[in-house]
């Protein structure tokens, strides 16, 4: 197995040193779909470089069959964005915008492509679209405006991201149970990640790196099908969010490591040997991107978490305590227990116990379903 590594320049710091990115390439043994991975877009998600590092032990072990490209510590300004012992990098300091919202995909690239190249073959489709959002790509970067620090990022990773067929970008939340997010098309191939909470979300193109990746091929499959040809979505993408941010465990990362093994091995990527079913399997539990809901504290004070991360929590069943410090040894209330009117799944917290009103506390699963174990 032939393994390459380099460095991208993704930006330059304002004393013209380069910025850059780790890039390792993997040349596959056969002719399986091609893969890239990226890990840590927002500074303080460490988990999954650990991840890449597994996978990178694994396919040492199993080489895949189609080629992989693996891009471990992806945003190296946001990863050093600290105040004191904290890591800020989840939005550009100058901007402030969100690092995974910056690239770029203009939809009418798609009309061309289907009334101009109707009766191409899937190759030729594939091959004409992947050229086109490459010189999208390449003109917003030449743009005499220039462009933001962030899309000086986002558009070399995306367009390093563009050749492959499967797309994972691995994050964390703060304090986080693992889920994933998953493209309402690509709901039956969920499962084989083996990640216990599921949010199903649209397949159109909102700025983050996995709509970026698939939904061009979605739009493309669906324009298609509006003037009666079947194509299928050739291009694949999921968010995986690996647990709480500033964390880093590798033996944790080892079993993150599996689960996409798991998918990979589905998929082709990998021989059929590499899948390994888990002991101790998750329920899968999933809910549409509509019924991910924030819940926001009612009030200001400090903050209890009561309730387990991916674990059902009845109606009427505490999330959270707040207390108000400030109300010792006075007749007023101290503590109140924070409920909600419906069951839920708690997905993530804030990350602080000290909150304003209206701060975002949890976000939560609601009007749940259960996907089906992955068919083996």
């Amino acid at each position: 197995m032939m393994i390459s590594t380099s460095k991208l320049v993704v930006g330059q710091q304002a004393t013209g040193t380069d910025i850059t990115v780790p890039v390792i390439k993997i040349q596959g043994q056969g002719a399986g779909p091609s893969v890239y991975i990226q890990a840590n877009i927002h500074g303080a998600e460490v988990q999954g470089n650990g991840v890449i590092h597994q996978l990178l032990e694994a396919f040492k072990r199993q080489p895949p069959l189609g080629d992989v490209t693996l891009v471990p510590m992806a945003n190296p300004l946001g990863i050093n964005q600290k105040s004191g012992e904290f890591t800020l990098g989840r939005f550009d300091p100058i901007t402030g915008e969100n690092w995974n919202r910056q690239y770029h995909f203009d939809a009418a690239i798609i009309d061309e492509l289907v009334n101009h190249h109707f009766d191409a073959s899937e190759a030729e489709l594939a091959s004409r679209l992947r050229a086109a959002m490459a010189a999208q790509i390449d003109d917003k970067l030449a743009s005499p405006f220039g462009v933001k620090s962030g899309q000086h990022l986002a558009l070399r990773l995306q367009k390093m991201a563009l050749e492959a067929d499967i797309v994972l970008d691995l994050h964390t939340g703060p304090i986080s149970a693992r889920h994933l997010y998953v493209p309402a098309y690509a709901i039956e191939d969920a499962p084989y990640f083996g990640i216990g909470l599921n949010i199903i979300i649209p397949s159109d193109f909102a700025g983050a790196l996995d709509e970026a990746s698939f939904s061009p091929w979605w739009q493309l499959s669906e324009a298609m099908q509006k003037q009666g040809r079947k194509l299928p979505v050739m291009v694949d993408a999921f968010t995986l969010e690996l647990g709480s941010q500033e964390k880093l465990d590798m033996n944790a990362a080892k079993l993150d490591a599996q689960g996409i093994v798991n998918y990979l091995s589905h998929r082709g990527v990998l021989a059929e040997s590499a899948y390994q079913a888990s002991d101790s399997a998750p329920e899968l539990h999933a809910c549409l991107l509509k019924d991910y809901r924030a819940v926001y504290s009612p009030y200001g004070g400090q903050i209890e978490y009561l309730a387990a991360l991916g674990q059902p929590v009845a109606a009427g069943e505490p999330l959270a305590k707040i207390w108000h410090f400030d109300a010792l040894g006075t007749a007023q209330q101290v503590g109140r227990e924070l409920t909600l009117p419906e069951a839920v799944i708690p997905v993530l917290h804030f990350a602080s116990a000290s909150v304003r009103q209206g701060t975002e506390l949890y976000k939560v699963l609601t009007n749940t379903f259960r996907l089906p174990a992955p068919d083996r």
